[in-house]
């Protein structure tokens, strides 16, 4: 029942501008932001039942013999383990584990859907965390988490539990964290790196546009994002990419590849492997003026239901209008309200083709209302687009503007 917190996937944060700009477009956010779940695999398919876990006695509360951590966790065990090793937060580990809200509602169990659940250890509510790492293989034992270490307070329709929870966790294995190969080469920023194909020429300067395509994977060799199946190449400028992988690509030459090992905390293993190509890289053109009413939709602008602003900068031309299963193409600019440009096709200098109903939904609407040749702003709000402002995050949030020109409409 409970969402999963990350498959392999969605995006990671040092890959994240990559796939972004590997689409062109404004990808559509349905994460929760902030939010994390014990559970990262759920079954592929529905098994029978097992028996429904007991609900503990003492699941209002922790017991007076219950011990308690500095964070305020307590824990009981209720079968031992053997051995004396713990997992560490970079370790995935496999359990079991039931879950009670503190009125004796059970919201989840792998024990009743008869198959334990592996996730890295890193990657899971805080109160799991810390308490797992208090185990050892074989063991069982009773968390009391408090709201602060679990998804917070209880939030009505929110679809999440609430308040302090209660979980029975067995563990059942720990898989340590893979390593890169021993013979790789590293960057400052500590990404691990083999070159398997030497390029020629120069080499990228910071603020330049480069075009690249990749092959992103998991230690264990699952494909998480392959850019080869993209209508082109992406082309990202330097300076909007993670230092990481902009360092990265800064030591490069036109057609060099490289098989690279990305540090990754809420990867499984703990780190990406990526085989990277730089194709090419060309100076970036000037920005698009910041709109003079970039902060607020000005009076004369229109508005649609759902609370899109918008208003025609160009006129177009024909009638046709696209449905929401057509491609398109377009150049377009994005700002947040406070003026900070965060992408362009127009300084790419590539214009964006993608599904109209694969971006966010201030998107699909927004340029089902454009023809061919027209130019349009759009005030889009937050929940039309990523959502509100959350610091340290990867994507804009709040209210966004963007300046949208129509090229074509495919099928």
């Amino acid at each position: 029942m409970l969402p999963q917190l990350m498959k392999v996937r969605t995006l990671t944060p040092l890959m994240t501008a990559a796939v972004m700009m590997a689409v062109s477009v404004p990808a559509r956010s349905e994460e929760t932001p902030g939010v994390k779940a014990p559970a990262v695999a759920a079954p592929a398919a529905a098994k029978p039942e097992n028996k429904m876990p007991e609900t503990p006695a003492d699941v209002a509360a922790a017991p007076a013999d219950a011990v308690k951590t500095q964070t305020g966790l307590a824990s009981k065990v209720l079968k031992p383990g053997t051995g004396d090793k713990k997992p560490t937060a970079a370790d995935t580990v496999t359990v079991h584990y039931s879950g009670w809200t503190t009125d004796g509602k059970m919201f989840d169990s792998s024990v009743k859907r008869g198959e334990p659940t592996s996730f890295p250890l890193g990657q899971v509510i805080a109160g799991w965390t810390e308490g797992l790492q208090l185990m050892v293989v074989g063991e069982k034992r009773r968390f009391w988490i408090p709201e602060g270490l679990a998804y917070g307070p209880v939030v009505e329709g929110s679809g999440r539990p609430g308040g302090m929870l209660c979980f029975d966790v067995e563990l059942i294995a720990i898989k340590e964290i893979s390593k890169p190969p021993a013979d790789t080469k590293k960057t400052a920023g500590g990404v691990a790196y083999k070159i398997s194909k030497e390029g020629a020429g120069e080499k990228p300067a910071a603020k330049q546009v480069i075009t690249f395509q990749f092959v992103a994977k998991t230690m264990d060799g699952e494909i998480v994002q392959d850019s080869h199946g993209e209508p082109a190449p992406p082309s990202v400028p330097l300076d909007k990419l993670p230092k990481e992988l902009a360092e990265l690509f800064m030591d490069m030459k036109a057609g060099e590849q490289r098989q690279c090992w990305l540090p990754e905390s809420r990867a499984p293993g703990g780190f990406i492997a990526a085989d990277l190509e730089l194709i090419s890289f060309k100076d970036a053109l000037p920005a698009p003026e910041v709109p003079k009413d970039v902060a607020a939709a000005p009076a004369d602008a229109a508005k649609t239901a759902s609370g899109i602003a918008h208003k025609v900068l160009t006129a177009g031309n024909g009638k046709t209008h696209p449905k929401a299963t057509d491609t398109v193409k377009v150049h377009y600019s994005g700002w947040t309200t406070d003026g900070n440009m965060f992408d362009s096709s127009v300084t790419r200098g590539e214009p964006a083709q993608f599904m109209l109903n694969g971006v966010i939904k201030g998107w699909t609407e927004g340029v089902q209302l454009m023809v061919v040749g027209e130019k349009r702003r759009f005030w889009i709000p937050a929940e039309l687009a990523y959502g509100p402002a959350v610091p340290g995050s990867d994507r804009p949030g709040g209210m966004l503007v963007f300046d949208i020109e129509l090229l074509d409409i495919g099928k």
